[in-house]
């Protein structure tokens, strides 16, 4: 998608903020869902035997749905329509996590086991990757409408996602001592429900269903089809696989060490604040990231980013004081958050509108297929070496892929003007910010 200057704006071209306003609060208050469930999930675990590898179990069952649903959700999209997918997976995604108060009414809070939640938790990141996937691929066109660049609407997006995960952690380290961790998914239920109103409300060209021409033929075919497109580009292809590492490696830190290390210490209030100081880094990252560009390279972006990452979890692993943690996860976020900008960037001007969900669908999928293997080692490596060690082992991989990037010449195609093979999403939202800073490198 060429960001081009024009010496006028036609006069017929009008502008409002109102599709983004609640496609931006949606994406806030359905990531804050998730946000604290991030932080009650493994706590009502570790809080039922104190296990692990029972906490790993449960992480793993959450981390191995979406590898298929994503792709299925991509194909769903294109095939039914953004904001229709986007209301169906917050509800479904709203029901899961109501269902653990209500077996506790139902039947007593000691039924709420780990069969309970890890089936709960597959099911709920099951329907989540759709909604996620929809509100994305609407980004364009909310941008067309407002009249901002892409660069910008990107940076917003992503500093309200990671916003979400300042709010949703931090709320559940401390609703979960005030209202225990069974009532906080109440609250993980309310947030769902506010970005099903909004969108209920959104009106965006571009947001229901596409014409029959557009669709895929049928779901498999839609998949594939999603999947050769990411595959054939070599560019996408190599965004996906360092996802797939930095992925299989760093989340089970964020789901399992970090909630293991701060359970037994019996401060959950300190988890939900490193998880906080992350996404608080992450948010100022990601604001900042319309800016760099005009200074720094993308490629310089990303290598910044993934060496950051890999010192910084190798750092971890000396368990240093709170205060030393905090830090270490601020700037993770900092270095990290300019980079779903610049993937959502890469993916909006190398896909075409009508696969534009199957694209994001499949990028996101390939990092999910490494999730559940990090989960599954991250248990027995805890369980046999400790924390420390653990924390170590999986930083080495990011390094590694930080380093590998460093020699990668494909990567200064992130900096060349991109060819849009987009057409249909002209005007303000490709304009933009008329100067030459704001030209694609």
């Amino acid at each position: 998608m060429l960001q081009v200057s024009r010496p006028h704006r036609s006069t017929a071209v009008t502008t409002s903020g109102r599709p983004l306003s609640l496609l931006l609060v949606a994406t806030l208050s359905a990531a804050a869902g998730n946000g604290i469930s991030i932080v009650a999930f493994p706590w009502l675990v570790l809080q039922h035997r104190g296990s692990v590898l029972d906490a790993s179990i449960v992480a793993a069952a959450a981390a191995l749905p979406p590898l298929i649903s994503t792709l299925i959700a991509g194909t769903a999209i294109d095939m039914l329509g953004r904001r229709r997918m986007s209301i169906l997976s917050d509800v479904l995604s709203g029901v899961t996590v109501a269902a653990v108060p209500l077996v506790a009414m139902a039947f007593g809070a000691q039924a709420v086991d780990v069969v309970v939640l890890a089936t709960l938790a597959a099911l709920g990141a099951a329907f989540d990757p759709a909604g996620i996937t929809a509100r994305r691929s609407m980004l364009p066109e909310a941008a067309q409408c407002a009249g901002w660049t892409l660069d910008r609407v990107n940076a917003v997006h992503g500093a309200t996602f990671n916003a979400a995960y300042i709010v949703g952690p931090g709320l559940g380290g401390l609703l979960i001592p005030a209202i225990g961790g069974i009532n906080t998914m109440w609250v993980t239920a309310g947030a769902f429900a506010v970005s099903i109103a909004s969108m209920a409300a959104l009106r965006l060209e571009g947001s229901g269903p596409p014409t029959a021409q557009a669709r895929p033929e049928h779901v498999w075919a839609g998949v594939v089809e999603g999947l050769k497109f990411v595959w054939n580009l070599r560019l996408l292809r190599v965004l996906a696989l360092v996802h797939l590492v930095i992925a299989a490696s760093y989340l089970p830190m964020e789901g399992v060490l970090f909630p293991k290390y701060f359970s037994d210490r019996n401060e959950p209030a300190q988890l939900g604040w490193v998880l906080v100081a992350m996404s608080l880094g992450a948010l100022v990252g990601a604001l900042a990231y319309p800016l760099l560009v005009r200074c720094v390279t993308r490629r310089a972006i990303l290598l910044i980013a993934t060496l950051t990452l890999g010192l910084c979890s190798a750092a971890m692993s000396l368990l240093p004081p709170i205060a030393v943690m905090l830090l270490l996860s601020a700037v993770v976020g900092l270095a990290c958050g300019p980079v779903q900008p610049l993937y959502n960037y890469v993916m909006q001007t190398k896909a075409p509108p009508h696969l534009r969900g199957r694209v994001i669908a499949a990028m996101t999928s390939l990092a999910y297929s490494a999730g559940p293997v990090g989960f599954l080692l991250a248990g027995p490596l805890v369980d046999t070496f400790g924390l420390p060690a653990t924390f170590l082992a999986l930083s080495i991989p990011i390094a590694v892929t930080g380093l590998v990037l460093v020699r990668l010449p494909l990567l200064h195609e992130l900096d060349r003007t991109p060819t849009s093979p987009t057409r249909g999403v002209p005007g303000p939202g490709i304009r933009g910010d008329v100067s030459a800073n704001s030209l694609p490198r």
